[in-house]
């Protein structure tokens, strides 16, 4: 019978941690997902709102932002986006890390200059309370 009770208690046990990992999985996707919106519509209140006060956020081209040069850059419209998609994401949660990855497909028009960008991008986002929390980003390029 104690055989039994240990096997009914370890299933039980991997089914929660199962459950949590797909939750906090689906989470992290609905703040990435945040994220992109508020970078395609500029909208300032949401950007700050999904990123830490202590965001890094690397560039392709190794420019490095903080949090208020980030938010700027979009509000401002020097890094514009007339569409933008997070192709091919993947996601893994550690605790209270994520790390997202995804190649980054966009029109621009930064200062009324046209672009397509298409770059690779990795993510980490920190739970804070409830929410998760952009702490850094690097961008890079795709092989050719």
């Amino acid at each position: 019978m104690n055989k039994f009770l240990s096997v009914l208690l370890l299933m039980v046990l991997s089914i929660g941690s199962s459950y949590a990992a797909t939750s906090n999985q689906s989470t992290v996707e609905q703040a990435v997902e945040t994220m992109r919106l508020a970078m395609l519509s500029a909208d300032k209140a949401q950007l700050e709102h999904v990123a830490l006060s202590s965001l890094t956020y690397g560039h392709s081209s190794a420019v490095i932002e903080n949090k208020a040069q980030f938010v700027d850059a979009i509000v401002s419209g020097r890094s514009s986006f007339k569409t933008l998609q997070f192709q091919d994401q993947s996601i893994i949660t550690e605790g209270d890390t994520a790390i997202v990855r995804h190649v980054f497909v966009a029109d621009t028009n930064d200062n009324g200059k046209v672009g397509k960008v298409k770059i690779g991008v990795m993510l980490v986002f920190k739970k804070v309370n409830a929410d998760w929390k952009l702490l850094a980003r690097q961008a890079y390029k795709l092989p050719q």
